[in-house]
């Protein structure tokens, strides 16, 4: 999986500078939360100037972006040919679903930051999309009906922003995902 910052291609120097930026960016919005975090703030944890910093990522919202967008990137897949398809949907949302669960100030950062309009972040929000999209559609198999994959965003979508919201747990959205996707599936 590609893991490069999408600003530009990486030296494996700068790759490393890039993984303790976003590693650093975790620890801060753990005491800080999402908004007493700054790029300033992050990149002195990860020992850089901020000028570097500003380098690999042009806002908090673009670096709390990365963060997400690297996690979903080194998630497992589900396996294609084991289960029913709707166990494999299931298996897909309910990943994505708690990959967050246990940090919930990651989680609220992300939702406030996917939703952000800074080019760099709608870049990789297209890029969090298409991966989501092909998890689902692998789940769902060769002959998937295209509304039913639109059908099972949305809810995905909906759910994350709702959980961001704070209207319950990771842990009850990939439940409640759980029982949508099977309403829609089966």
């Amino acid at each position: 999986m590609n893991l490069e910052s999408t600003r530009r291609r990486l030296t494996e120097k700068q790759a490393d500078t890039v993984a303790r930026l976003t590693q650093a960016a975790v620890e801060v919005l753990r005491e800080e939360g999402f908004t007493g975090l700054t790029v300033r703030m992050v990149a002195a944890r990860a020992g850089v100037a901020p000028a570097t910093a500003y380098t690999y990522f042009s806002s908090k919202e673009h670096l709390v972006a990365e963060v997400f967008w690297r996690r979903l990137a080194n998630a497992p897949t589900a396996d294609a040919e084991s289960t029913s398809r709707a166990d494999r949907v299931v298996a897909v949302l309910r990943g994505i679903a708690l990959l967050l669960a246990d940090e919930p100030e990651l989680a609220a950062a992300v939702t406030n930051a996917l939703l952000g309009h800074d080019p760099d972040v709608e870049h990789l929000r297209a890029r969090i999309g298409l991966d989501i999209r092909h998890r689902i559609s692998a789940a769902l198999g060769a002959d998937s009906d295209p509304d039913e994959l639109e059908a099972l965003e949305l809810l995905y979508a909906g759910a994350l922003v709702r959980a961001g919201m704070g209207y319950g747990t990771y842990e009850k959205l990939a439940d409640r995902l759980e029982t949508s996707a099977r309403l829609l599936l089966e």
